[in-house]
């Protein structure tokens, strides 16, 4: 790891820091704040769900801004109450992947249990292909709700996939501990991770709030690699609709990460503690050098 960080330019002790905003094409919300956190905020990073409705035009806005470093983010499941969508393969080419009307499973467990692991392989390599026939070269693939680490098979599905692409893939023993799937054993020495991982939290979002959890994490990176995932929307009548029933990573929660990865004093703490930003094409510059 210390070779890695040497060959980016850096030193052991410094703290190195990705600030990724997951589900851009989500919704029309998410697209918008998402753009306005990487125009005139510190986001440097975001990923594509290319699956739903909005994503085209997400993959629009890439094409157009390519120094953004912008990823495809692997969704296999669709967690919200009315608002649904499924695979971007014919359901009954993936039938082990969407339930009775063609939608993903909501929820990581029904997934694990019904997943075929040769239908999530087939449907992984579609999404990335959409994204690449829209004319998008994605930086890496990480995964909605981490759902590429439930299972041994699953996760050498995603090994091979970012072979197939020469794409980097972001996988973490501590998210892996953190969701209880209990597949950390299944890393190999060989894969790269980033194991110091920050993402809002439902007693932060309840008790003192997003922002004084998010003041907490820059002031308590650790050397090396670092990633904070974050979920800017805005709090509008659109994004309420998508998360009706679902407080945690709501409408709200989203709006508050838009609003202090978009502030002065945000950028000021960064100066503050010394963080270094890099982004995955800085990564991917490294470990898939021809």
């Amino acid at each position: 790891m210390h070779n890695l960080i040497e060959k980016l330019g850096y030193t052991p002790t410094d703290k190195l820091l990705i600030i990724h905003a997951d589900d851009a094409g989500l919704c029309y919300a998410e697209n918008r704040a998402t753009k306005k956190a990487l125009k005139e905020g510190i986001v440097n990073s975001y990923s594509i769900m290319v699956p739903c409705p909005w994503a085209y035009e997400m993959a629009a806005f890439a094409k157009e801004n390519p120094a953004f470093d912008y990823g495809i983010h692997l969704t296999l499941t669709c967690e919200w109450k009315h608002y649904k969508f499924g695979p971007v393969l014919p359901a009954n080419e993936v039938p082990s992947l969407v339930d009775g009307n063609g939608h993903f499973y909501p929820k990581r467990a029904m997934m694990k249990e019904n997943a075929n692991p040769e239908e999530v392989k087939k449907e992984l390599i579609a999404q990335v292909e959409r994204a690449l026939s829209w004319g998008i070269q994605p930086t890496h693939l990480d995964s909605h709700m981490f759902t590429t680490g439930l299972t041994k098979e699953i996760i050498q599905v995603y090994r091979e996939v970012g072979e197939l692409f020469k794409t980097p893939i972001f996988l973490s023993r501590q998210l892996l501990n953190d969701f209880k799937m209990d597949t950390e054993q299944y890393l190999r020495e060989t894969d790269f991770t980033i194991d110091n991982v920050f993402t809002g939290e439902w007693k932060w979002f309840e008790g003192e709030g997003l922002a004084a959890y998010y003041d907490w994490s820059l002031k308590n990176l650790k050397e090396g690699f670092n990633i904070i995932l974050i979920h800017p929307a805005y709090d509008d009548a659109e994004m309420q609709g998508v998360a009706i029933d679902h407080p945690n990573f709501g409408a709200t929660w989203r709006q508050c990460d838009l609003d202090y990865f978009t502030s002065n004093r945000t950028k000021n703490l960064i100066e503050k503690y010394n963080i270094k930003l890099i982004t995955w094409s800085d990564l991917k510059a490294i470990l898939h050098k021809d």
